[in-house]
């Protein structure tokens, strides 16, 4: 037996190392492979203690107490505009629901109404843990991304509901966005073919797609209304706003201080408006910015929860592919500038459609065109800017396309609600 087991141990020793020899195309699958199997057992691993933990807690509804019927849940206060319309039909009509926050600060927490349970429930993994083993028929939410990493489908929700909270692309979330949504609340008709497109593409099973109108532009008409029929200013200085989006496309981070710092010498007085996620996803370059360009008096920067006070003071505004361009242009008809560039797509769902993302495709018809070699004297560039007929009549047919139901999209998206509630 002991020489038996010498001669296997004399068999390991002398074993050729060829057989170990993995070639670098066959080492990068295998490490993609594995690194793929770790986050799928990570999750996996993760929800089963999770569901050991809660296990009791579903059991006497210590969670959310009573099930109810229909869960709002909002990600944080600047998005209680896309729900408040909604909110305020269920108070009309009498109907239950209950509204979920992760912010503190949302303004959702503080409406009063016997047939509204408003609740927060934590950041970040809290959130998702109450949100994972939710009691309720149908779910609204305008977050992204179900069913992909930390938001998951509950066995206790029979339908789930995204609805869009701004009037672009559907597809200009980030990768399998909306894919797992049973249903998506449509602002106009031309997000439909997109979306049955990557359906078709990914055989993910089709989804109900409702056009419903944009609640949050609908709340944001209400507010500008007021503010137009306010005394303007008194100041003979024009004031461009820079309100960008996020991300490596966003132009803060593609572009800073070599678009900055010459509008801040431009002789305008410049407002930067980050993206709110810009304070979580690129701090770092936000304080960068603020510190190079502290020294300018004609730079202000704004962090309000409600941009639509900014908006308003605004003679022109600069952005990139944010949908503050056609808040802007849809509400005050002023002129809109943005950053002509090469858009990589490939971290989103528009990656995977052929066809050009209507947001891009309709910028170039309703704003002013600036390509990076023109940042140098953007100041006469400003100035140059001329509105034409032709850009009023495609502003008119963006708004057709993206923009329906105007003022009642709360209406329609209860409506809605109540008739795929009744299909159940």
């Amino acid at each position: 037996m002991i020489r038996l087991t010498y001669l296997c141990v004399l068999f390991l020793l002398v074993i050729s190392p060829v057989f170990g020899y993995i070639d670098p195309g066959t080492g990068s699958m295998l490490f993609s492979f594995l690194t793929g199997l770790a986050v799928t057992l990570y999750f996996f691993l993760k929800n089963c203690l999770l569901r050991l933990k809660n296990l009791s807690i579903r059991t006497n509804k210590a969670i959310i107490g009573e099930k109810p019927t229909f869960v709002f849940y909002s990600e944080g206060g600047r998005y209680w505009n896309v729900f408040k319309p909604i909110v305020e039909e269920f108070h009309r009509r009498g109907i239950t629901c209950s509204y979920f926050t992760s912010d503190l600060a949302d303004p959702g927490l503080q409406f009063q109404s016997n047939y509204i349970q408003v609740r927060f429930i934590g950041e970040g993994n809290k959130a998702y843990h109450t949100l994972n083993f939710l009691e309720a028929d149908i779910c609204i939410t305008t977050t992204p991304g179900l069913d992909v990493l930390q938001f998951k489908r509950s066995p206790g929700v029979k339908h789930y509901i995204h609805i869009l909270h701004a009037v672009t692309d559907a597809t200009l979330y980030r990768l399998f966005g909306l894919d797992y949504y049973d249903s998506v609340f449509l602002t106009g008709p031309y997000q439909i073919k997109d979306l049955r497109t990557l359906e078709r593409l990914r055989g993910t099973k089709p989804k109900r797609l409702e056009v419903v109108g944009c609640t949050y532009l609908d709340e944001l008409a209400l507010i500008a209304k007021s503010i137009v029929a306010s005394p303007p200013l008194e100041t003979t200085t024009k004031t461009v706003l820079v309100a960008p989006s996020w991300g490596e496309n966003g132009m803060l981070r593609r572009f800073g201080m070599k678009l900055l710092r010459p509008l801040a010498e431009s002789g305008y007085h410049v407002i930067i408006r980050p993206h709110p996620q810009s304070f979580i996803s690129e701090l770092p370059t936000i304080n960068k910015l603020k510190k190079e360009l502290a020294h300018y008096s004609s730079v202000e920067w704004n962090e309000d929860r409600e941009n639509i006070y900014v908006l308003s003071r605004a003679d022109i505004l600069i952005s990139d592919f944010s949908g503050v361009i056609f808040d802007y242009l849809f509400l005050f008809g002023r002129p809109v500038v943005y950053a002509d560039f090469n858009f990589d797509l490939r971290p989103y769902d528009a990656a995977d459609v052929d066809l050009e993302p209507w947001t891009f495709r309709t910028l170039r018809a309703i704003a002013h065109p600036l390509k990076e070699e023109e940042f140098f004297k953007i100041g006469s560039y400003l100035n140059s800017l001329e509105e034409n007929k032709d850009r009023n009549l495609a502003l008119a047919k963006a708004r057709e396309e993206a923009y329906a139901n105007p003022g009642f999209a709360g209406v329609y998206a209860t409506d809605q609600l109540l008739k795929i509630h009744s299909e159940l």
